[in-house]
């Protein structure tokens, strides 16, 4: 099954070069063929990072945020024919975390696929991937495990199911840290009151860390939402700092 890249989307790179202040990367795939959807363009797995998608304000060393073989999350910003332009700075927390947790879950089935399947093990996935990606059929068989069977004898799909169910997840838990002051007479009772009204609707838990440094954290089982829940949260007191002149920055 081709995937077809999206603009916007949240993708794992490795980067191969730096050329001047131009960063070029290769989209890792773990095993799923990428494809861009843009007319007779074939599949396409480099990308580039302008310096200035690399961080917010002034970089003096490049080689401090990317280097040669390291792995990063970037958002594709454009598609444009053969070329894919992208960002690291725009990856929020959250999205690189549901990404790498995706990455994992991908891998840990594979494993599971490969301890039972062995030889067969390579047909099979290639078959699966016609009509999934391993993340939506790892899903998909966790609520309606009938579907392995239509991949696997009814032996595998046992020994599959009973691995599968005995792997608990465990809660997961995303955070952020961020610098919040003011310096006005009731600049702790105007913080205070931010920071707990960005709150009052979530699971979100916010500590004070040290210097006018804070942790937001939440746990759950889905990403999307906890990561909707956060932003929620570090939107409020963003849009709150400007407006009671406080001092807010979110660390990357």
């Amino acid at each position: 099954m081709k995937h077809e890249l999206e603009e916007g989307e949240i993708v794992l790179c490795t980067v191969d070069k730096i050329v001047g202040t131009t960063v070029f990367v290769k989209l890792e795939n773990d095993g799923e063929q990428f494809h861009i959807d843009k007319g007779n363009s074939d599949n396409r797995l480099e990308g580039t990072i302008t310096m200035s998608e690399i961080s917010p304000g002034r970089i003096r060393n490049l080689r401090e945020f990317v280097s040669p073989g390291k792995k990063i999350a970037c958002k594709i910003l454009k598609i444009q024919g053969d070329r894919i332009y992208l960002s690291l700075r725009r990856v929020k927390q959250n999205e690189k975390k549901e990404l790498l947790d995706k990455i994992s879950k991908e891998k840990s089935f594979q494993a599971i696929l490969k301890t039972v399947l062995r030889e067969n093990f390579e047909d099979t996935i290639e078959k699966i991937q016609k009509n999934y990606s391993l993340t939506n059929f790892f899903s998909e068989i966790k609520e309606n495990s009938k579907i392995l069977e239509k991949y696997v004898n009814k032996e595998y799909a046992d020994k599959i199911k009973k691995i599968i169910e005995s792997k608990k997840e465990k809660p997961k838990e995303i955070k952020q840290f961020f610098k919040f002051s003011n310096k006005s007479n009731n600049g702790m009772i105007l913080i205070k009151r931010i920071l707990l009204d960005s709150i009052k609707n979530s699971k979100c838990k916010i500590s004070y860390i040290a210097a006018g440094r804070y942790r937001i954290s939440i746990q759950g089982e889905n990403l999307k939402e906890l990561g909707s829940h956060m932003n929620s949260a570090l939107t409020f007191i963003e849009k709150e700092a400007k407006k009671n002149k406080c001092f807010y920055e979110a660390e990357k």
